[in-house]
Formats: structure tokens, sequence, C-alpha cells
């Protein structure tokens, strides 16, 4: 089942560069779909949601600027990069003017890239980055949102993304009822039978992770939802 991360339209016409692209950018928790042309890419952009884009300038069939311009007419909103070998002010103009966020020029370090594409994020959804900086006090625990990171005393534990995510809406409401819908839906993206046991799978697992406090609970009230309580 997918996640519900970051979509992002990588558009990279050299294999390689694209490949390496593709898994730094899985490997920092982002969806990612790979087109190699313009034109693929921009039918790819009309027939799925995407939440951020990175394209490439020189592209076969339909170059950057022009594939730029035409998902701008379907969404002024989402956020742009543009790659490319050209560093010429012109070039930088005509992206800026089309409407792009930032012009990332080759060779780039990959780590400045995740950098640019994190703080455009952090401008367009800011209470969603805020979030994710959380740190709550689970009773003994302290728990980073963030690093998706369990701390007792001297030792951590590392939660799996979904783990995390559940944590982070059971605490945001602890001592009060989230419903289970809610929770399904935030980290899951939709609700079903299948993915109501999933959600009682992560919840089990969570009360393993804090079993060393005693003063923490997690329970599940029959056809209401889930409760973290902290006496």
């Amino acid at each position: 089942m997918e996640e519900q991360k970051t979509k992002i339209l990588l558009v990279e016409d050299d294999t390689n560069l694209g490949f390496l692209l593709l898994e730094f950018l899985e490997s920092n928790d982002f969806f990612v779909k790979l087109y190699r042309d313009g034109v693929s890419a921009l039918k790819g952009f009309t027939s799925s949601a995407f939440d951020f884009c990175i394209l490439d300038v020189m592209l076969p069939k339909m170059d950057g600027f022009t594939l730029a311009e035409e998902i701008r007419k379907i969404n002024r909103k989402v956020p742009v990069i543009f790659l490319t070998a050209r560093s010429m002010k012109e070039d930088k103009l005509k992206g800026f003017g089309i409407g792009i966020d930032d012009y990332v020029t080759k060779p780039f370090d990959e780590d400045e890239l995740l950098f640019r594409i994190q703080s455009i994020l952090s401008r367009v959804n800011p209470e969603e980055s805020k979030e994710s900086k959380l740190i709550y006090q689970l009773g003994r625990y302290i728990f980073d949102v963030q690093n998706q990171e369990l701390k007792l005393n001297n030792e951590s534990k590392r939660l799996t993304s979904k783990e995390s995510k559940v944590l982070a809406i059971l605490a945001k409401s602890k001592n009060n009822i989230v419903p289970r819908e809610e929770i399904m839906e935030a980290v899951w993206g939709e609700t079903d039978y299948f993915i109501g046991r999933s959600l009682d799978v992560f919840v089990s697992k969570l009360r393993k992770h804090l079993q060393a406090e005693p003063n923490i609970k997690i329970e599940t009230i029959p056809t209401v939802g889930i409760i973290l309580t902290i006496n």
C-alpha cells in the first residue's frame, strides 16, 4: 500500500542521473515517478496528483520550459525546480518568468537539492513542516517526530514511518479519543476493513515500544477510536 508521501514528478532523460535521483529521493521518504521526455511527463502529470516537480530543461519531444508552462496551466501552485547543465542568465529569467520556484545547475550536490526541496515545501506547507519538527514528552519517553525516534534515558529506538505517524496523531491528542477513520485517512489515505486491521497491528507495536513506561496506555475503544493516555 502506497504511503501518504510527498509525490514528486521527476523528468530527466539522462538514464544514470535519473535512476540516481530516483533512489536518492525515495531513500528520503518521497514517492517518485520518473519520466524520460516532456510529453510522457505531461501525460503523467495530468493523470495523477503530484505535490512537486523536478524538471530537466533539455528534454526530448517537449523541453522543460514548455512542460513547465503546461503544468502551470493545470496547477499554478505546485512547486517546480529546474535541473539544467546550462547556467545562462536568460534561461534563469525565462524559468522564473514561467513561475518556477528554483533553478539548480548541473553538476549539483544531492543534499543541496534535498535542502532546496524541503525549503520550498516548508513555505508551501508551513503547518506540516512545523508539525514534523515536534518533540513530545510521553511519560519518561521523548518522541522526536521528524527523526522518527523514541528515546528513554540513554536508549533510543527508530520507528517506522507508519509507526511514527500513528504515534504523532495520538500524541497530539493525548488523553483524547481519536476516531479510527481519522487515523487511517491521515496515514493510509483511505479507510477499509484491511487498513483497519493494519492499524490494529501498528497500535500493538506501539504498545510494545512504550511498555517500559507503566503510566502510558494506548486503548482501543470499540467502534469509536483510539486513545493515548498518560497518567
